[in-house]
């Protein structure tokens, strides 16, 4: 299926029924009085979040949505059907954004979570509602009131604790399909992630957390080089940021391969700073390649000359994703910061 992570939509409620005039009529029952009943109400629309989706291709070729209206009053005291709700589902972690503004309406972090988007029209009044001791034979009447419309952007962010961060080829696919069950494409070519890849990372205990494997990220991004942007703003969420770097590479020097390094992250600051700030480890991969002196050369260097967002020099790590050497100490430490994080936010809100 292919991955879609926007759509823009068009959302149309029901309007309300019209109310009616209606006299009742019946043998042996004179003057029987007015007997008009209300419109029903019209339908609304409502955006669920669905865990078993992953894509909003179902707006892609469907842009335009209408809700059911309201049936029309009827005589003898009948109401009009109101219309049916139109529930509209989407992943989990999809941003609702008005279109014309631009500002951020929700966004779905649960299943199941739901929010009504277009409320429908109210159902007009029939006669009966205008009969007094002055107005026996009322023929007021009211039209049912229009739904809301809106023009909405969705933006699907995908939910991970980790986010992988690096240069094409750099073995970020091969990473999460040594640590977790996901089998994303790997191929010795650059670009072959195209979309984003979700794995869970299981460990002893009933501990896991999620990683998210994202195109890779070249300079230039910001003028649209390669892939450019299109696909960072699913790193947003993450707690951390891993930027997997190849070290064995034969074709580049250390230096090289410290400055791609950093201008990558340059690419991150420019599309967003705030993102350019979160927890950075760094994961120093195809270590099989290269003897021991010089992955000793190259944490040191690192240590020292990378200095973008919030970065620990005791956060390097060496590995080899495709024998998963090193791997165990990587996702170990991991599962400890994200219990750490989470067991602080449990203190915090318990201190409010």
């Amino acid at each position: 299926m292919k991955f879609i992570d926007e759509a823009s939509v068009e959302l149309h409620a029901g309007k309300g029924g019209d109310g009616v005039a209606a006299f009742r009529r019946e043998k042996f029952i004179p003057k029987g009085g007015p007997s008009g009943g209300d419109g029903g109400r019209g339908g609304s629309i409502l955006i669920r979040a669905n865990q078993n989706l992953n894509t909003l291709i179902d707006y892609r070729y469907q842009t335009v949505f209408r809700a059911q209206n309201g049936e029309n009053g009827r005589g003898k005291d009948c109401y009009g059907k109101s219309g049916e709700h139109l529930i509209l589902e989407v992943p989990v972690g999809t941003n609702i954004i008005h279109r014309d503004s631009d500002v951020k309406i929700a966004e779905l972090l649960k299943h199941e979570e739901t929010i009504t988007i277009c409320k429908g029209g109210k159902g007009g009044l029939g006669n009966i509602h205008f009969k007094s001791s002055v107005n026996r034979t009322p023929r007021q009447w009211t039209p049912g009131e229009s739904g809301e419309s809106h023009s909405i952007r969705l933006e699907l962010s995908v939910l991970a604790d980790v986010g992988l961060l690096g240069l094409p080829n750099a073995g970020k696919s091969m990473l999460i399909s040594s640590v977790s069950a996901a089998k994303p494409k790997v191929a010795d070519y650059p670009f072959t992630t195209l979309q984003p890849n979700l794995g869970v990372v299981r460990l002893g205990g009933g501990n896991s957390f999620v990683m998210a494997d994202i195109p890779g990220l070249i300079p230039g991004a910001s003028d649209g080089a390669g892939l450019g942007h299109q696909f960072l703003k699913h790193l947003r969420r993450t707690s951390i940021l891993v930027h997997v770097v190849d070290i064995g590479s034969q074709l580049h020097g250390l230096d090289e391969i410290i400055e791609q390094a950093n201008q990558l992250c340059e690419e991150l600051s420019k599309y967003d700073e705030e993102l350019s700030q979160k927890p950075r480890w760094i994961a120093l991969n195809k270590i099989d390649l290269i003897d021991e002196n010089t992955i000793s050369e190259a944490k040191l260097r690192f240590s020292e000359d990378y200095c973008y967002g919030t970065f620990n020099s005791d956060r390097i790590y060496a590995i080899s994703a495709i024998n998963a050497r090193g791997c165990d100490a990587l996702i170990g430490d991991i599962m400890n910061y994200l219990n750490y994080r989470s067991d602080e936010s449990i203190n915090s809100d318990e201190q409010k």
